[in-house]
Protein backbone atom coordinates (compact mmCIF):
# COMPACT_ATOMS: atom_id res chain seq x y z
CA UNK A 1 0.00 0.00 0.00
CA UNK A 2 1.31 3.26 -1.15
CA UNK A 3 1.81 6.08 1.91
CA UNK A 4 -0.79 8.04 0.26
CA UNK A 5 -3.55 5.36 0.44
CA UNK A 6 -2.59 4.77 4.31
CA UNK A 7 -3.13 8.28 4.64
CA UNK A 8 -6.46 9.08 3.12
CA UNK A 9 -8.16 5.97 4.78
CA UNK A 10 -7.61 8.15 8.09
CA UNK A 11 -10.61 10.24 7.12
CA UNK A 12 -13.64 10.39 9.31
CA UNK A 13 -16.44 9.14 7.39
CA UNK A 14 -18.99 8.34 9.88
CA UNK A 15 -22.71 7.22 9.01
CA UNK A 16 -23.60 10.83 11.05
CA UNK A 17 -21.23 12.98 9.04
CA UNK A 18 -22.80 10.85 5.35
CA UNK A 19 -26.70 11.73 6.46
CA UNK A 20 -25.60 15.54 6.89
CA UNK A 21 -23.90 15.70 3.37
CA UNK A 22 -26.78 13.52 1.64
CA UNK A 23 -29.20 16.23 3.44
CA UNK A 24 -27.29 19.37 2.44
CA UNK A 25 -27.23 18.37 -1.31
CA UNK A 26 -31.39 17.95 -1.07
CA UNK A 27 -32.30 21.04 -3.24
CA UNK A 28 -35.64 21.80 -5.96
CA UNK A 29 -35.52 23.74 -8.87
CA UNK A 30 -38.50 25.43 -10.43
CA UNK A 31 -38.69 27.51 -14.14
CA UNK A 32 -35.85 28.22 -16.00
CA UNK A 33 -33.76 26.98 -12.85
CA UNK A 34 -35.25 23.71 -13.14
CA UNK A 35 -34.56 23.27 -17.37
CA UNK A 36 -31.40 24.42 -17.13
CA UNK A 37 -30.14 21.64 -14.66
CA UNK A 38 -32.25 18.89 -16.52
CA UNK A 39 -30.59 20.26 -19.65
CA UNK A 40 -26.88 19.84 -18.06
CA UNK A 41 -28.16 16.35 -16.67
CA UNK A 42 -29.17 14.98 -20.01
CA UNK A 43 -25.30 15.96 -21.10
CA UNK A 44 -23.92 13.80 -18.91
CA UNK A 45 -26.03 10.74 -19.33
CA UNK A 46 -24.31 7.30 -20.50
CA UNK A 47 -27.43 6.17 -22.53
CA UNK A 48 -27.16 2.26 -21.51
CA UNK A 49 -28.10 -0.69 -23.17
CA UNK A 50 -26.88 -3.83 -21.10
CA UNK A 51 -29.77 -6.16 -21.87
CA UNK A 52 -30.27 -9.92 -22.64
CA UNK A 53 -32.00 -9.26 -25.63
CA UNK A 54 -29.69 -6.73 -27.33
CA UNK A 55 -28.63 -7.90 -30.96
CA UNK A 56 -26.57 -5.86 -33.45
CA UNK A 57 -30.04 -4.28 -34.90
CA UNK A 58 -30.61 -3.21 -31.85
CA UNK A 59 -28.26 -1.62 -30.78
CA UNK A 60 -27.18 0.43 -34.34
CA UNK A 61 -30.94 1.43 -34.20
CA UNK A 62 -30.64 2.83 -30.56
CA UNK A 63 -26.97 4.37 -32.08
CA UNK A 64 -28.70 6.13 -35.22
CA UNK A 65 -31.10 7.52 -32.85
CA UNK A 66 -27.94 9.45 -30.64
CA UNK A 67 -26.02 10.07 -33.74
CA UNK A 68 -29.18 12.49 -35.15
CA UNK A 69 -30.39 13.37 -31.84
CA UNK A 70 -29.54 16.80 -32.87
CA UNK A 71 -31.23 17.49 -35.91
CA UNK A 72 -34.41 16.75 -34.39
CA UNK A 73 -33.34 19.06 -30.54
CA UNK A 74 -31.69 21.57 -32.06
CA UNK A 75 -29.25 23.78 -29.54
CA UNK A 76 -29.77 20.75 -27.14
CA UNK A 77 -26.70 18.90 -25.74
CA UNK A 78 -26.22 15.03 -26.59
CA UNK A 79 -25.85 12.39 -24.34
CA UNK A 80 -22.12 12.38 -23.15
CA UNK A 81 -21.76 8.38 -24.30
CA UNK A 82 -23.75 5.12 -25.36
CA UNK A 83 -22.51 2.47 -22.98
CA UNK A 84 -23.53 -1.81 -24.41
CA UNK A 85 -21.63 -4.64 -24.32
CA UNK A 86 -17.84 -5.36 -25.84
CA UNK A 87 -19.54 -7.32 -28.57
CA UNK A 88 -21.17 -5.00 -30.11
CA UNK A 89 -18.51 -2.03 -30.66
CA UNK A 90 -18.99 -2.08 -34.47
CA UNK A 91 -22.48 -2.03 -34.59
CA UNK A 92 -22.58 1.14 -32.10
CA UNK A 93 -19.95 3.14 -34.10
CA UNK A 94 -21.33 2.01 -37.48
CA UNK A 95 -24.52 3.97 -35.94
CA UNK A 96 -22.82 6.61 -33.60
CA UNK A 97 -21.11 7.63 -37.29
CA UNK A 98 -18.46 10.12 -35.49
CA UNK A 99 -21.11 11.92 -34.02
CA UNK A 100 -19.01 13.20 -31.31
CA UNK A 101 -20.63 10.91 -28.69
CA UNK A 102 -18.33 8.57 -26.60
CA UNK A 103 -18.59 4.97 -26.93
CA UNK A 104 -18.32 3.44 -23.57
CA UNK A 105 -18.57 -0.56 -23.07
CA UNK A 106 -18.55 -2.93 -20.08
CA UNK A 107 -16.19 -5.58 -19.74
CA UNK A 108 -13.70 -7.93 -18.10
CA UNK A 109 -16.80 -10.25 -16.87
CA UNK A 110 -19.33 -7.61 -15.91
CA UNK A 111 -21.61 -7.97 -13.51
CA UNK A 112 -19.66 -10.20 -11.54
CA UNK A 113 -15.73 -10.03 -12.02
CA UNK A 114 -15.58 -13.56 -11.33
CA UNK A 115 -13.63 -15.07 -14.17
CA UNK A 116 -9.92 -15.72 -14.74
CA UNK A 117 -7.59 -12.40 -15.03
CA UNK A 118 -6.03 -13.78 -18.26
CA UNK A 119 -10.17 -13.20 -19.69
CA UNK A 120 -10.80 -9.87 -18.12
CA UNK A 121 -7.41 -8.46 -19.49
CA UNK A 122 -8.07 -9.72 -22.94
CA UNK A 123 -11.67 -8.77 -23.03
CA UNK A 124 -10.67 -5.02 -22.24
CA UNK A 125 -7.80 -4.83 -24.45
CA UNK A 126 -9.70 -6.65 -27.62
CA UNK A 127 -12.77 -3.98 -26.72
CA UNK A 128 -10.38 -0.91 -27.32
CA UNK A 129 -8.61 -2.27 -29.90
CA UNK A 130 -12.07 -2.31 -32.37
CA UNK A 131 -12.69 1.18 -31.33
CA UNK A 132 -14.44 1.41 -27.54
CA UNK A 133 -13.35 5.17 -25.99
CA UNK A 134 -14.19 3.61 -22.28
CA UNK A 135 -14.41 0.72 -21.03
CA UNK A 136 -16.42 0.24 -17.25
CA UNK A 137 -14.52 -2.58 -15.14
CA UNK A 138 -16.27 -4.15 -11.72
CA UNK A 139 -14.16 -3.87 -8.95
CA UNK A 140 -13.66 -7.86 -7.48
CA UNK A 141 -16.31 -7.88 -4.88
CA UNK A 142 -15.14 -10.72 -3.49
CA UNK A 143 -11.35 -10.24 -3.83
CA UNK A 144 -12.22 -6.95 -1.89
CA UNK A 145 -14.47 -8.23 1.17
CA UNK A 146 -12.01 -11.09 1.78
CA UNK A 147 -9.15 -7.73 2.16
CA UNK A 148 -6.92 -8.72 -0.18
CA UNK A 149 -6.11 -5.83 -1.49
CA UNK A 150 -2.99 -6.06 -2.75
CA UNK A 151 -4.43 -8.87 -5.33
CA UNK A 152 -7.25 -6.05 -5.56
CA UNK A 153 -4.72 -3.32 -7.26
CA UNK A 154 -2.96 -5.70 -8.59
CA UNK A 155 -6.01 -6.61 -10.89
CA UNK A 156 -7.34 -3.46 -11.81
CA UNK A 157 -3.51 -1.93 -12.17
CA UNK A 158 -3.56 -5.09 -15.01
CA UNK A 159 -7.04 -3.63 -16.23
CA UNK A 160 -5.52 0.01 -16.73
CA UNK A 161 -2.90 -0.99 -19.03
CA UNK A 162 -5.18 -2.69 -21.28
CA UNK A 163 -7.25 -0.28 -21.56
CA UNK A 164 -4.59 1.77 -22.71
CA UNK A 165 -5.68 5.69 -23.60
CA UNK A 166 -9.49 4.85 -22.96
CA UNK A 167 -11.14 5.92 -20.28
CA UNK A 168 -11.05 3.39 -17.56
CA UNK A 169 -14.28 3.67 -14.97
CA UNK A 170 -14.30 1.20 -11.71
CA UNK A 171 -17.43 -0.21 -10.53
CA UNK A 172 -17.69 -0.42 -6.99
CA UNK A 173 -20.82 -2.31 -6.28
CA UNK A 174 -21.52 -0.13 -3.36
CA UNK A 175 -24.53 -2.16 -2.56
CA UNK A 176 -23.30 -4.79 -1.89
CA UNK A 177 -20.37 -3.05 0.49
CA UNK A 178 -23.03 -1.20 2.00
CA UNK A 179 -20.77 0.60 4.60
CA UNK A 180 -19.53 4.19 4.05
CA UNK A 181 -15.82 2.95 5.21
CA UNK A 182 -15.77 0.15 2.66
CA UNK A 183 -16.74 2.34 -0.09
CA UNK A 184 -14.58 5.33 0.76
CA UNK A 185 -11.71 2.31 0.96
CA UNK A 186 -12.79 0.56 -2.37
CA UNK A 187 -12.68 4.08 -3.99
CA UNK A 188 -8.93 4.80 -3.33
CA UNK A 189 -8.40 1.86 -3.93
CA UNK A 190 -9.63 2.56 -7.36
CA UNK A 191 -8.60 5.57 -7.85
CA UNK A 192 -4.86 4.84 -6.39
CA UNK A 193 -4.76 1.82 -9.39
CA UNK A 194 -5.45 3.68 -12.08
CA UNK A 195 -9.55 4.54 -12.44
CA UNK A 196 -10.28 7.76 -14.35
CA UNK A 197 -13.90 7.55 -12.39
CA UNK A 198 -15.33 5.72 -10.13
CA UNK A 199 -18.85 3.94 -10.43
CA UNK A 200 -21.36 3.25 -7.88
CA UNK A 201 -23.34 -0.04 -9.51
CA UNK A 202 -23.55 -2.36 -12.25
CA UNK A 203 -27.19 -1.79 -12.32
CA UNK A 204 -27.60 -5.64 -11.68
CA UNK A 205 -27.61 -6.11 -7.30
CA UNK A 206 -30.30 -5.35 -5.72
CA UNK A 207 -29.34 -2.25 -4.58
CA UNK A 208 -27.73 0.17 -7.05
CA UNK A 209 -26.81 3.75 -6.59
CA UNK A 210 -27.61 5.56 -3.28
CA UNK A 211 -27.21 9.18 -2.43
CA UNK A 212 -25.25 8.18 0.91
CA UNK A 213 -22.94 5.80 -1.24
CA UNK A 214 -22.55 8.61 -4.13
CA UNK A 215 -21.49 11.53 -1.35
CA UNK A 216 -18.76 8.81 -0.01
CA UNK A 217 -17.30 8.17 -3.23
CA UNK A 218 -17.00 11.91 -3.97
CA UNK A 219 -15.86 12.53 -0.60
CA UNK A 220 -13.20 10.24 -1.77
CA UNK A 221 -12.07 12.11 -4.82
CA UNK A 222 -12.15 15.17 -3.19
CA UNK A 223 -9.69 14.23 -0.52
CA UNK A 224 -7.60 12.39 -3.43
CA UNK A 225 -7.44 15.51 -5.21
CA UNK A 226 -6.54 17.52 -2.24
CA UNK A 227 -3.19 14.84 -2.23
CA UNK A 228 -2.41 15.18 -5.86
CA UNK A 229 -3.96 17.16 -7.71
CA UNK A 230 -5.51 14.57 -9.91
CA UNK A 231 -9.31 15.26 -10.89
CA UNK A 232 -11.00 11.79 -11.05
CA UNK A 233 -14.14 11.66 -12.17
CA UNK A 234 -18.13 10.21 -10.54
CA UNK A 235 -20.78 8.15 -11.86
CA UNK A 236 -23.69 6.87 -10.91
CA UNK A 237 -25.86 4.18 -12.14
CA UNK A 238 -28.43 1.61 -11.42
CA UNK A 239 -31.95 2.60 -10.94
CA UNK A 240 -31.96 6.09 -11.27
CA UNK A 241 -34.71 6.44 -13.18
CA UNK A 242 -36.67 10.34 -12.68
CA UNK A 243 -35.73 13.33 -12.93
CA UNK A 244 -35.83 13.98 -9.14
CA UNK A 245 -32.91 11.23 -8.47
CA UNK A 246 -30.75 12.81 -10.86
CA UNK A 247 -31.12 16.10 -9.05
CA UNK A 248 -29.65 14.90 -6.29
CA UNK A 249 -26.75 12.72 -7.72
CA UNK A 250 -26.18 16.69 -9.32
CA UNK A 251 -26.17 18.51 -6.20
CA UNK A 252 -23.94 16.15 -4.53
CA UNK A 253 -21.46 16.41 -6.92
CA UNK A 254 -22.06 20.31 -7.38
CA UNK A 255 -21.78 20.64 -3.26
CA UNK A 256 -18.90 17.96 -2.45
CA UNK A 257 -16.69 18.45 -5.66
CA UNK A 258 -17.54 22.01 -7.14
CA UNK A 259 -18.92 23.41 -10.60
CA UNK A 260 -15.15 22.91 -12.43
CA UNK A 261 -16.61 18.67 -11.92
CA UNK A 262 -20.11 19.08 -13.58
CA UNK A 263 -18.68 18.55 -16.87
CA UNK A 264 -19.04 15.17 -19.02
CA UNK A 265 -15.86 14.49 -18.80
CA UNK A 266 -16.17 13.94 -14.82
CA UNK A 267 -19.75 13.61 -14.40
CA UNK A 268 -22.01 10.20 -15.41
CA UNK A 269 -24.84 9.11 -14.58
CA UNK A 270 -25.71 5.70 -16.33
CA UNK A 271 -29.60 5.25 -17.22
CA UNK A 272 -31.87 3.92 -19.56
CA UNK A 273 -35.11 5.50 -19.33
CA UNK A 274 -33.79 8.59 -17.87
CA UNK A 275 -32.97 10.05 -20.88
CA UNK A 276 -36.44 10.17 -22.43
CA UNK A 277 -38.14 11.39 -19.00
CA UNK A 278 -35.90 14.54 -19.27
CA UNK A 279 -36.79 14.92 -22.81
CA UNK A 280 -40.49 14.43 -22.02
CA UNK A 281 -40.54 17.52 -19.48
CA UNK A 282 -38.13 19.74 -21.73
CA UNK A 283 -40.56 19.04 -24.74
CA UNK A 284 -44.11 17.89 -23.81
CA UNK A 285 -45.41 18.55 -27.11
CA UNK A 286 -42.59 15.76 -29.19
CA UNK A 287 -42.80 12.05 -28.65
CA UNK A 288 -40.31 9.99 -26.79
CA UNK A 289 -37.75 9.29 -28.86
CA UNK A 290 -35.44 6.67 -27.03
Amino acid sequence: MTKLYQKLLKSNISADKVRRGVGESVALYTGDERAGVLRAIFSFLDLTSLNMTDNSRIIRELTEKVSTFSRHFPGMKNVAAVCVFPNFVQPALLGLNNCGVRLAVVTAAFPTAQTFIEIKISETDIAVRNGADEVDVVLPVGTFMDKDYEAVIEELKALRQAAGDATLKVILETGILNDPELIYRASVIAMESGADLIKTSTGKSPVSATPEAAWVMCRAILDYYNETGIMIGFKAAGGIASQEDAIVYYNIVKNVLGEKWLDPALFRIGASRLANSILRELFPDKPAYF
